[in-house]
């Protein structure tokens, strides 16, 4: 199964790329139905929307209820680059997703197990299943290029 999950990670990579052409945080979020087929893809846009919700996984369930003319994504597997946010996360519950599958933790604003254990929490009546580490590597590597570049540019 994790060869299925690289395979969409590849694709919220790609998404994550084309965050980063437009100046965002390369982050990206892909969203797969019960069958594996994606179902909806983003990437962050808080800067060219001008809204600060606009993460990849937002947007992306945000898509996802169009295609499903649901607001229950139930079923689904989402794949994003990073741990999501609380806001995310909570997102992510409300929409029933089934499985939350990611790149690498984030350890300031993570909420599936680092900082928040939004995904586990008991206390809601959902729980999502967490797979984390799908394609680390790749996705640490671009998110730490990035801000190594704008650490750069501050410098000059």
């Amino acid at each position: 199964m994790q060869n299925d999950y690289s395979l969409l990670m590849e694709q919220a990579l790609i998404e994550a790329k084309k965050g980063l052409e437009m100046g965002e945080v390369p982050i990206g979020a892909v969203l797969a139905g019960p069958d594996g087929e994606i179902v909806a893809k983003s990437c962050n846009q808080p800067i060219y929307l001008k809204d600060p919700t606009a993460h990849a996984e937002i947007l992306t369930l945000r898509k996802a209820g169009e295609a499903y003319k649901n607001y229950r994504l139930m079923d689904t597997t989402l794949i994003v680059t990073i741990e999501p946010c609380a806001m995310c996360m909570g997102a992510a519950l409300n929409a029933r997703i089934a499985r939350l599958v990611f790149g690498i933790f984030d350890p300031k604003a993570g909420a599936a197990g680092s900082l928040y254990n939004l995904a586990g929490d008991n206390r809601f009546n959902h729980r999502i299943e967490v797979i984390s580490g799908i394609m680390e590597k790749e996705c640490k590597d671009l998110l730490q290029d990035f801000f190594r570049v704008r650490r750069i540019e501050k410098e000059r």
